[in-house]
């Protein structure tokens, strides 16, 4: 089955009206007699644009949504949003929203819809819930939650009595991350990262697009840190907007980062340039760490990576001058090359070297506010093991596979999974291979997705649940660990424009419709946040005032009196893994040479744009405005050679045969000749999606091939190779 050549549902204004679930045009909810509303008035919420959930005001005039800015106040965005944030308000008027829910009327694949009522929708929901459940036991739903909005879906899941609950957030993202450094540490870089950009002296960025994929606090961090004269140092095969920046600027070939690690972890311990005092205090099996990377000199790393030797004792030499205070950032998406939860480790024993794991100007150790949940009974107690990691294939993974819960979906091993629900992921776009994600849904016996827009995973559901955004509604508490102890609070500033409802009306309902009321013992979300808020001694009054609520200042850096605490088996920094080894993996990280492009091929790689999130905000008008389709990055040289140049259009053509839609080029020499580069969530092909359809091309559609990560279930997709043929 051709992915690119499927007819996907079309779930829109222009596609449903025959069905009376639409009528084409945003507009008030049907009949509300609220009097027309006059003046301005401002509501503190949070932003939904990315996971770094930044704290908000949002300005109503005349009863028009009007504007978004930071909220001063908040620790995330200290009064200032990105882009994405800024443009929050095509989200609300988004003219392709899902407006009522939608039941399948027939086979999956046909464009034969019916618009429900909500209690028609849940309660279909609910008694294919319970058929499952009978047949085949309630691990056999499972669930695809991606961000703070699902929280309430969670909690009616796991009352239902299933714990395969997965995120692509993991294995498709920053799973390999953190569990190499969870493996180094006892912990992982948090979620907004523990970097300390706002005091590093030196900050080495790999393959890290800083600017690019503008998580808010770390962007004003690192534009503070370039002013005031950091070191910086960049390593990608592309020159990033992070790269303009920097000192040194280091083109590596693609796949050979972990050679470089291992090369300047080489110089800085041949030359005894790390941080003597706090390895002899923190570290363990340092001398056989010490005997493992002997070999690999920069001599050694020169035919790997294309970086000359006297660049990587260069480099290596200007971390060693700056620390503690040098931070390698330890990144976010690093699904690369399957092996990647040992360069992430390679990373985090760099860091322990220049002694900034705890340090200022390194990684602070996180605090956090104590907030007790909404008292509720104990979860049912599952039989079964998670579907996602059957036999703990994969031993130190720290959070759930979600491409595992899909195999077991096809497979029906270690147990069959006949239910999914989706909620605010595309897997269309966040899992990679396609067919094999097709292939899963086909064995469904109920597959529901919740969303504000029809996207192309939303076409092969059986029930589609339009979802209020995030401005027209409240959510869970907003408690993250982080430098500065917070509470945030999210209000409904408008109404949502149609039959959207929230999510913890949606997971509140079905739930008391499969018989789980006692797990929702309060009457509405005000009552459920109030009673958090005061359990924890806060003013309820305060946080609605204000938005958010500030902890009292703690220590974040070992000098200050933070706990120096390591997780791990020996209660230190592990330089030798001494549970890898007896797992079979290597104590400590070594590396593989990547496989070549096939000639004639470019290795293709992808990232974010600084107005977009995912494939999620291509039909915001707003954000459309500033960037309406990608562009496929190929080296000036190459272009030439191809006859080819900026703005001319292409197809890419995969390894396997998969074409893409037709994209622009972008000839530039800030890219190497061997590799490829776009921007990742355009090439879209529901056709609900009026604005975004046929803009650029898919990355996600290209990537049919992936290598799993034996550590921790992360996929590796930068392992795909294109050629390019000419658009007439």
């Amino acid at each position: 089955m051709n992915l690119s050549r499927r007819r996907f549902l079309k779930i829109s204004a222009g596609t449903i009206a025959a069905a009376g679930a639409l009528d084409g045009s945003i507009r008030v909810i049907a009949g509300s007699d609220k009097p027309a509303e006059k003046g301005i008035r401002s509501v503190p919420t949070f932003c939904n644009l990315c996971f770094w959930e930044c704290g908000a005001i949002a300005t109503v005039r005349d009863g028009k949504l009007w504007k978004i800015e930071g909220n001063p106040l908040d620790p995330l965005s200290r009064g200032r949003l990105c882009p994405r944030g800024t443009g929050g308000i095509g989200a609300h008027s988004d003219s392709d929203r899902l407006r009522s829910p939608l039941l399948r009327v027939s086979e999956r694949g046909e464009d034969k819809w019916k618009a429900v009522t909500w209690d028609e929708a849940l309660n279909f929901i609910a008694d294919r819930m319970q058929k499952i459940k009978a047949e085949y036991g309630p691990e056999s739903m499972g669930a695809f939650i991606h961000g703070l909005g699902g929280s309430f879906f969670k909690h009616t899941l796991r009352a239902f009595g299933t714990n395969n609950i997965v995120a692509p957030s993991g294995a498709q993202c920053r799973g390999p991350r953190d569990t190499g450094f969870t493996l180094t540490y006892g912990d992982d870089p948090s979620s907004p990262e523990r970097t300390d950009i706002e005091n590093a002296q030196c900050i080495v960025l790999i393959g890290s697009h800083i600017g690019e994929n503008m998580h808010n606090t770390q962007v004003q961090e690192f534009a503070n840190a370039v002013g005031r004269g950091a070191s910086i140092i960049v390593v990608d095969p592309r020159f990033s907007v992070a790269a303009g920046k920097a000192k040194f600027y280091l083109p590596i070939k693609p796949g050979t980062d972990l050679a470089l690690l291992l090369a300047w972890m080489n110089v800085i311990v041949a030359e005894r340039l790390y941080d003597k005092e706090y390895v002899d205090k923190y570290a363990f099996g340092f001398e056989e760490f010490v005997d493992e990377i002997q070999p690999y000199t920069p001599e050694w790393a020169y035919p790997e990576t294309s970086i000359d030797p006297d660049t990587i004792r260069a480099t290596a030499r200007e971390m060693a001058r700056y620390r503690p205070a040098t931070l390698i950032h330890p990144g976010r998406h690093s699904s690369w090359y399957g092996d990647d939860a040992q360069r992430a480790r390679a990373m985090a024993l760099l860091n322990a070297l220049m002694g900034s794991w705890g340090r200022k100007g390194g990684l602070w150790v996180p605090v956090k506010m104590q907030v007790p949940p909404y008292p509720h009974p104990a979860y049912p107690e599952s039989k079964r093991e998670p579907a996602d990691n059957p036999g703990n294939r994969y031993p130190f993974s720290t959070e759930s596979v979600s491409t595992g819960l899909r195999e077991a979906t096809i497979t029906g091993k270690p147990y069959p999974i006949k239910g999914w629900f989706v909620y605010a992921t595309n897997l269309m776009y966040s899992l990679p291979n396609a067919e094999e994600t097709i292939r899963a849904i086909q064995n469904l016996d109920l597959m529901v997705v919740c969303d504000v827009v029809p996207s192309e995973i939303a076409g092969w559901a059986d029930v589609v649940l339009p979802e209020s955004v995030y401005l027209e509604r409240h959510d869970d508490l907003h408690v993250e660990a982080f430098k500065q102890m917070f509470v945030g609070l999210r209000l409904p500033v408008v109404d949502p424009p149609a039959d959207q409802r929230p999510n913890w009306w949606i997971a509140k309902t079905l739930a008391e419709k499969l018989g789980l009321n006692a797990y929702y013992p309060w009457k509405d979300i005000e009552e459920y946040l109030a009673t958090r808020v005061k359990l924890a001694g806060l003013d309820w009054e305060q946080l609605k005032r204000d938005g958010v609520i500030l902890g009292p200042k703690s220590p974040i850096y070992f000098e200050e009196g933070a706990p120096a605490v390591f997780d791990t088996p020996s209660k230190k920094i592990e330089f030798y893994s001494a549970q890898l080894k007896q797992a079979g993996f290597d104590p400590v990280p070594r590396y593989t040479r990547p496989e070549e492009p096939p000639q004639g091929s470019y290795r293709l790689l992808f990232g974010r744009a600084p107005m977009h999130t995912f494939s999620r905000t291509q039909t915001n008008a707003l954000l459309m405005d500033l960037m309406n389709e990608n562009a496929v990055w190929l080296n000036a040289a190459e272009a030439s050679r191809l006859g080819i140049k900026s703005g001319d259009y292409v197809r890419l053509r995969n390894q396997d045969g998969k074409l893409s839609e037709k994209v622009r080029i972008k000839a530039t020499e800030r890219i190497r000749p061997d590799c490829v580069y776009m921007v990742h969530g355009f090439g879209h092909t529901s056709r609900g999606m009026h604005r975004a359809l046929g803009r650029g091309a898919s990355d996600s559609q290209l990537t049919t091939r992936y290598k799993t990560d034996p550590l921790m279930g992360g996929t590796g997709m930068n392992v795909n190779f294109v050629t390019l043929e000419t658009e007439v």
